[in-house]
């Protein structure tokens, strides 16, 4: 026994199937499009955290205590952060500074999100966009290295 759908059902299966189809890809895009940046912050937060726990090894007594420690969260900062593509390379701002009163040595990472933009495109729903970021995405960590 044969069973044929009625003639108003011929064309509903490629419809419904549009309809999911644009929400499916909609949301896998926005998986695998908030997935690079969480990537980027999640690394930026641990090369801060590295930069200021490595330089807490430095003897205070060194001469030129603070460029020590600056230029060795720098080091830090660069070598936790080889991975990133070369297109974000150039964007990408790391920096390290230590405050002689105070004796807080504060690493930071900060990528504005339109160098994103060069190697991910945005998706633009109406008034929804994917991936909707903000205008730097950055990460710091500091560390009073001396009691005063």
């Amino acid at each position: 026994m044969k069973t044929r759908l009625p003639k108003k059902q011929k064309g509903a299966a490629a419809i419904e199937f549009a309809l999911v189809f644009v929400i499916f890809f909609t949301v896998l895009y926005g998986v695998l499009s908030y997935s690079l940046p969480l990537l980027l912050m999640q690394s930026f937060n641990n090369a801060t955290a590295e930069a200021v726990r490595r330089s807490m090894a430095v003897d205070p007594a060194a001469a030129n205590y603070g460029s020590v420690v600056e230029t060795l969260a720098k080091s830090v900062l660069s070598e936790k952060l080889t991975w990133v593509p070369a297109a974000l390379k150039d964007s990408l701002a790391p920096a390290a500074s230590y405050n002689d009163a105070t004796k807080i040595l504060t690493a930071s990472v900060s990528l504005p999100a339109e160098a994103l933009n060069s190697i991910m495109p945005v998706l633009k729903l109406g008034s929804i966009t994917v991936p909707d970021l903000p205008a730097n995405l950055m990460a710091q960590s500091s560390v009073k290295l001396v009691n005063p």
